[in-house]
């Protein structure tokens, strides 16, 4: 490649986000570049759980997850993404916590979610290895699961397929007023530039409203069967949207290996990337009280990643404050692999000028201006 070089957009950041964001504007006709400094789906991606849900914290998180999920159902992945639809089961371990479950229900179903409540006793043959006495679940049919690192990489070979530069092994140095420098000297010109750098965003841009939260995953040895669906705890969604301690609960994926992917922990300001044991016993502890056989199998691996987070739990996608050619994709938190091709398809609409299937407003980075206000940046 040339000292300098001419895009329509330019993108940095080639974790799943950026992938997608490649591939949206790549099926548009645009001419794009996509600028990742170690490997295709790296980072936040590899490290994530690849959890493909339906989420209802808020009419904002349920829209951009839902319409995601339906963008997903549609992608056509080979098997080596291992997309599978083996539905959410939200375990409620009580009674104030089946009501929870009911009202999930009723909320979703108004919206057309598939979904349906599971007494103890069904929730007991769906799972047989879950600890008896829980009071029963929920289970949303159309969730899924997936293998994010080859999602990313999958949707970057697409796109490069449609025209798309891929750069891999360069670090992006500074990002806007139309143009991206690389670390070896390059320069991409480019009318719309994309910060997709997740967790590490302020890099580039410190003055935007994310911080970093270290997450935790523990992955066992083969064991087909022993789980069947995702599950997870409905005490989750009040440990997960903690602001400000830290906490763990239960989440097991079953993987198509045989597999178990065991989370989950949320840690801000727990820079380190090492193994946090305090919390690692934590999140174990707490998976054996619901999956008590749990405790006799064998792990493999421990690992660590960071989400990138921002006040209200929404991510920033849009243009930035004050840099017309400067577009934010990032924030995503925990839910950056569900939303990942919605972030993608909002951005091709709004550099083509075609209609958004879902209301672009509520993810846009000016709802924290002045804090959003972006220009070129050094890194440090």
């Amino acid at each position: 490649m040339s000292a300098e070089a001419i895009f329509d957009v330019a993108i940095a950041g080639g974790g799943i986000v950026g992938c997608a964001c490649a591939l949206a504007c790549a099926r548009q006709g645009l001419h794009v570049a996509l600028v990742e400094r170690d490997v295709l789906g790296s980072g936040a991606t590899a490290a994530g759980m690849g959890h493909i849900v339906v989420m209802d914290d808020s009419e904002a998180q349920f829209a951009l997850t839902r319409y995601s999920q339906q963008l997903w159902r549609e992608l056509a992945l080979p098997a080596s993404a291992e997309y599978r639809e083996t539905g959410t089961l939200w375990i409620a371990a009580d009674g104030e916590e089946m009501e929870g479950a009911e009202r999930k229900q009723a909320w979703y179903s108004e919206r057309d979610v598939p979904c349906r409540l599971l007494t103890a006793a069904e929730m007991a043959v769906a799972e047989p290895n879950l600890v008896a006495g829980l009071a029963g679940g929920l289970l949303v049919s159309e969730d899924g699961v997936a293998y994010p690192p080859v999602v990313a990489l999958e949707l970057a070979r697409r796109a490069e397929r449609l025209g798309a530069r891929l750069i891999v092994g360069r670090t992006v140095t500074a990002v806007g007023n139309g143009r991206m420098a690389l670390d070896d000297g390059t320069e991409l010109r480019a009318s719309r530039l994309i910060h997709a750098l997740g967790a590490y965003a302020t890099a580039l841009s410190p003055e935007l409203p994310i911080r970093k939260r270290k997450g935790h995953l523990v992955i066992t040895d083969r064991y087909p069967g022993f789980v069947h669906h995702q599950l997870v705890e409905l005490g989750y969604l009040k440990s997960a949207h903690s602001s400000t301690a830290d906490s763990v609960a239960f989440n097991v994926q079953p993987r198509s290996t045989g597999q178990l992917l065991i989370g989950s922990s949320r840690q801000y300001d727990a820079e380190g990337a090492g193994v946090d044991r305090e919390i690692l016993r934590a999140m174990l502890a707490r998976s054996a009280r619901y999956l008590p056989a749990l405790g006799g199998l064998d792990a493999i691996r421990v690992w660590t990643g960071f989400r990138a987070a921002t006040p209200d739990k929404l991510p920033l996608i849009g243009p930035a404050t004050g840099d017309a050619t400067l577009w934010l994709a990032t924030g995503h938190e925990g839910l950056g692999i569900t939303t990942s091709l919605a972030t993608a398809e909002l951005l091709a609409c709004a550099f083509t000028g075609n209609k958004p299937a879902i209301a672009p407003e509520p993810y846009l980075p000016a709802r924290f201006a002045p804090a959003a206000a972006s220009g070129t940046r050094e890194e440090t």
